[in-house]
């Protein structure tokens, strides 16, 4: 087998099992299939054992695995700007031939669509609010309402959901994308190990990568999704008066699973595209409209300042040894970061199958600028409104928060036209969760189907319908602390899965300096 155009070994395709009208994987589809069904149906018969279990994971994780979860996104972001900065910023995925198929416009706007939507509608005034007044706990435990306490409220939520996050997802999405296109591998996690393992990513060590990648990613997409009924619920139940419950939360979640079924089988234009691009348009109109309605030089002047300090606040955040703040890091830092490594088998497969003819470097500065500049807008523009009104006791925030789920819709609230843009803000929330669980599932059914693009639509239907059903299920066991549980599960998940991402830089390493070889050798002959 060529190193430069490894095919698929013939023991992958004698373990596809053409069944029911579907073309599974084995093992990896039905092991991670009764994997996840088990766990659903085991956390709805015995939800209270179900949630300490979940919590007693987590306490363990973060007890001996704290420096990992810390340290996992520093070295990833160094591998990122290196091979930006690097010649091997030039190498084009799918060779120096290969065309873009999607506009830069509808390529971020898939980008925030996938990644960070949901996270954006729901913390967006939440937690620069929650930092300041001390509701989430202040980093570095510093005064609540100091002006040290609102400048790290702003960067605090920038070094959560930017480069950080998306340098693990810039380095699984090149990286599939890379051995995918250019060394003619399958479409999968496993592809990535060929450096290292060999022919064995046909065999079980193979498996067990697309395993891991498989609860990982339903695990992640399962919390996000799980967050995002909860704000939507939230916000319905503050407009028009009724108690919400996780019933309620359910019952949306089961729609809403309906819908993302429906846009599976119109496909990637007309499905996820589609959805992702009037999403933007919408989000755009709802950042304009808080900008111009809510203390508009203030937010200016913060965005500056924000940006000012997010270099050297960034080093303090990152440092995990000796912090004043650990059960600030635990509950806040490291849920983050486990988030992002269990959402990035998800989030990189999907940034992969929409990247192809984009230099590494357009990828990489796509992909870790674009959501960084986003998020810098984003955070300040709807936490100083939010910290504003708390300052000049304005509305449902004069008191400070009460329920995080409900910050957003209590602020828009105290501006101009509030049923519309809290009408505006629920449909985001649901069309980001369609968009979710419907690429979600395209890339579950890639991991399960060996790497293929083209799988029944059937196939994807069904993990469509698992990742709604485990999102249900973390809710139901969770209760009353259903958030604390979709955590919990998230930062269990994600522990093997981060020495997998790990992996992935060595062998990402390996194969560009081997490309780089194979570039100068071609060009060597001509």
């Amino acid at each position: 087998m060529s190193d430069k155009n490894p095919q698929v070994h013939p023991s992958q395709r004698s373990n596809m099992l053409n069944k029911f009208g579907l073309e599974m994987h084995n093992p990896v589809f039905p092991v991670s299939a009764i994997l996840i069904f088990l766990f659903a149906a085991l956390t709805l018969a015995f939800p209270e054992k179900s949630n300490a279990l979940l919590n007693g994971a987590k306490g363990w994780t973060l007890q001996k695995f704290d420096w990992l979860y810390s340290a996992t996104p520093l070295v990833i972001m160094a591998v990122c700007i290196a091979v930006a900065v690097l010649p091997t910023g030039k190498i084009r995925l799918g060779g120096k031939d290969a065309v873009a198929r999607h506009s830069n416009g509808s390529w971020v706007a898939m980008l925030f669509a996938a990644g960070v939507g949901i996270g954006f509608m729901f913390y967006g005034s939440a937690e620069p609010l929650g930092y300041y007044t001390d509701w989430f706990g202040v980093p570095f435990n510093e005064t609540a309402q100091s002006e040290e306490a609102r400048r790290l409220a702003f960067t605090t939520s920038l070094f959560h959901w930017g480069i950080s996050a998306w340098s693990i997802y810039a380095l699984v999405g090149v990286s599939l994308a890379f051995f995918a296109y250019n060394r003619g591998l399958p479409l999968t996690i496993r592809s990535a190990f060929y450096p290292i393992l060999g022919d064995r990513i046909w065999g079980w060590p193979g498996h067990i990568i697309d395993l891991f990648a498989v609860v990982s990613t339903i695990f992640g997409l399962a919390c996000t999704i799980g967050i995002g009924a909860t704000q939507a619920t939230g916000g319905l139940s503050y407009m028009f008066g009724f108690t919400p419950g996780v019933g309620t939360q359910i019952a949306l979640i089961f729609v809403i699973t309906l819908v993302a079924i429906g846009s599976v089988y119109r496909g990637m234009d007309g499905g996820v595209k589609l959805l992702s691009n009037i999403n933007m348009v919408g989000a755009v109109l709802l950042l304009l409209f808080v900008i111009i309605a809510g203390p508009t030089v203030a937010i200016f002047k913060s965005m500056g300042a924000t940006a000012a300090a997010f270099p050297i606040d960034f080093a303090r955040l990152s440092n995990w040894i000796g912090r004043p703040d650990m059960k600030f890091m635990y509950d806040w830092t490291l849920f983050y970061w486990a988030w992002w490594i269990a959402w990035s088998p998800f989030v990189g497969m999907f940034i992969a199958r929409i990247s192809k003819g984009r230099t590494l470097r357009e990828f990489m500065v796509g992909v870790l600028i674009a959501p960084l500049g986003i998020g810098l807008v984003w955070f300040t523009a709807f936490g100083e409104t939010a910290i504003s009104q708390f300052e000049n006791k304005t509305g449902d925030l004069a008191g400070g928060m009460g329920d995080a789920s409900l910050v957003l819709f209590q602020m828009l609230g105290s501006l101009p036209m509030p049923m519309i843009t809290s009408l505006l803000a629920i449909a985001l929330l649901i069309i980001f969760i369609v968009t979710s669980a419907d690429s979600g599932a395209l890339v579950v059914d890639s991991l399960t189907s060996g790497g293929q693009t083209t799988s029944p639509v059937r196939q994807r239907v069904f993990w469509t319908a698992m990742i709604g059903l485990t999102a249900i299920a973390l809710l139901y066991g969770g209760g009353d602390e259903a958030l604390k549980a979709l955590q919990a599960g998230t930062i269990a998940a994600a522990l093997p899965f981060t020495f997998v991402v790990l992996l992935y830089a060595v062998a990402l390493i390996i194969g560009l300096r081997r490309e780089l070889r194979d570039m100068k050798a071609s060009a060597a002959k001509t």
